[in-house]
Parts: structure tokens; sequence; C-alpha cells
């Protein structure tokens, strides 16, 4: 149950994340709600996790996931390059990622 509980932490993070740039300096009173409760989510998720994760994993595949999500996002939504480097790096992560809930 705790690696569900990080993954969605994960996801929140990236919810965050992205919702930041959409905030446009926390001008805007909606995207800047959902940044902050995508915020405490993640951040309650994630302690809920440690509960029973090592908390060097559960942080690294916490940042792991939403550095991920949020890489591929900016990729998706916001036009940012997909090159051949940035790829692999990501790629990298995610075998990081995968390595540590093998480990653990």
């Amino acid at each position: 149950m705790s690696w569900i509980l990080l993954f969605f932490a994960g996801l929140f993070e990236i919810g965050w994340a992205i919702g930041l740039k959409y905030t446009d300096g926390f001008s805007k009173p909606l995207p800047t709600v959902l940044t902050v409760v995508s915020m405490v989510v993640s951040l309650a998720l994630l302690g809920l996790a440690l509960e029973t994760l090592p908390v060097g994993t559960a942080y690294a595949v916490w940042t792991g996931i939403g550095t991920v999500g949020t890489a591929l996002l900016g990729i998706w939504l916001l036009g940012e390059p997909a090159t051949a480097i940035r790829l692999a790096c990501i790629a990298l992560i995610v075998c990081g990622i995968m390595g540590l809930k093998l480990a653990a």
C-alpha cells in the first residue's frame, strides 16, 4: 500500500510542479489554489508512505516520479526540447526508480 501512496504522491508532485507554470507568479487564483492543494496532497501522501518505507528510498522515488513526469509534460504541454540526450537522461532516472523499488 505504501508504494501506491508514494506513486500518487509523485503524481501530485507533477501536478504542482506543472501548476506553478500556470499560476503566473501566483497571480491567477484558480491555478494557484490547485497548485497549493497538489503540494499539500503530495506531501501528505509522502508522509503516509514514509510510515513503512525507508526515507531515502521513498524520497528518491517521489522526486524521481516528479522529475520524469514534469520533464515529459514540459515537453508535451510547454514545447520544451525533446533532445535525444534529454530523453536518455529521463530513461536513466526511470531505471533508477525501478532499481530502488526492486532493492526495497
